[in-house]
């Protein structure tokens, strides 16, 4: 199943390409944006990195990078990628969900309404079973924007790193939702007055 393009009633959620790596650049290059990531990066830097968020669309069919356009500008990227460490379970069946926009996007409920649409498209089109968002502690937007698509606090764990954030002795946080949750909660949605 390749990766297919997306739509919310703002946003058109293309599958990452080339042609995108110049916004990638700006985006990560930002230190706001970088703030709960690491430091601002380079062009060679994004350069690498755009090669492997190409490649995430290889690994499990349907999932990988999304650009995120409205009114055909970019605002940043979404993603649905195989979890890559062991400890956040098997890849069957799940996927992490993930989002970054330029600053000027923020506090519009593109990051809120993007997250959606991924999260409908795992659960309906891809048959995923979990969906899960990783963020450090610290980092109360990304949670907050966790929180209001439906996922829930899982866990609170460490991870090692060689030159640690302010607030990486807090932890990181995981949130998830699964398949049953979801159709759950829809059902809940459409039978309100």
């Amino acid at each position: 199943m390749p990766q297919a393009t997306l739509h919310t009633a703002r946003i058109r959620l293309v599958p990452l390409a080339d042609e995108h790596l110049d916004h990638e650049v700006e985006l990560d290059a930002d230190p706001e944006v970088m703030r709960y990531l690491g430091p601002p990066r380079t062009r060679a830097e994004v350069e690498v990195l755009h090669g492997r968020r190409l490649a995430a669309a290889r690994r499990v069919p349907g999932l990988g990078f999304w650009a995120g356009l409205v009114d055909g500008d970019f605002v940043g990227w979404w993603i649905l990628e195989p979890p890559e460490r062991a400890d956040q379970g098997p890849v069957a069946g799940q996927a992490e969900l993930g989002y970054r926009l330029l600053r000027r996007y923020w506090r519009r409920g593109l990051a809120s309404e993007g997250a959606r649409e991924l999260i409908r498209h795992g659960f309906e089109e891809l048959g995923l079973n979990r969906i899960f968002a990783e963020t450090m502690t610290v980092n109360e937007g990304s949670r907050a924007t966790m929180a209001s698509v439906g996922l829930r606090y899982v866990r609170t764990f460490h991870l090692d790193f060689d030159d640690p954030l302010p607030g990486t002795e807090l932890g990181e946080v995981e949130y998830a939702l699964t398949r049953d949750e979801w159709l759950a909660a829809r059902s809940a949605e459409a039978a309100r007055p």
